[in-house]
């Protein structure tokens, strides 16, 4: 592993440890020629997947997307990183464990919207109005007498 900071490839592990989410490995590494400490994870390499989008396009699975998404939701709501963070995970985990080549950006939403709703009910509205194209007020409320029920 090169150092960040000077480019030699003489580092060692100094300790490892599970993240935090436990799917991954936390490395604390020791550059032997800087002496600058840095941390890096080390994760299962997956199958990619294709993510067919609504035009029928097809592009590689990215995480980004679905946090920027859930963040920009999540804006100035009393959430947590760690929980939304932890939400991302579960939604990646159900995409994953359906062990399929090719995902439906429709479905990644429908997910997505499903741990919203568990996780602050303004959140889910806000994804939902973008998610769901909401064209009118009307459409709006029916959307919230769902949660309301």
């Amino acid at each position: 592993m090169k150092c960040p900071f000077c480019n030699q490839d003489n580092t060692r592990v100094v300790d490892s440890r599970p993240a935090d989410d436990n799917c991954s490995i936390r490395r604390r590494r020791l550059c032997d020629a800087c002496g600058k400490r840095f941390t890096t994870y080390e994760k299962v390499e997956t199958i990619p997947l294709i993510v067919i989008k609504k035009d029928q396009t097809r592009e590689q699975y990215d995480r980004s997307k679905i946090e920027a998404g859930v963040l920009r939701a999540c804006y100035k709501r009393p959430i947590p990183v760690q929980k939304i963070n932890a939400m991302i995970d579960e939604v990646e985990t159900e995409i994953f464990n359906r062990e399929e080549k090719e995902i439906e950006s429709k479905m990644i939403g429908e997910i997505v919207m499903d741990k919203l709703k568990n996780l602050e009910a303004v959140a889910y509205v806000r994804f939902a109005s973008v998610y769901r194209e909401f064209k009118d007020v009307n459409t709006f409320m029916d959307e919230l007498k769902k949660i309301l029920e």
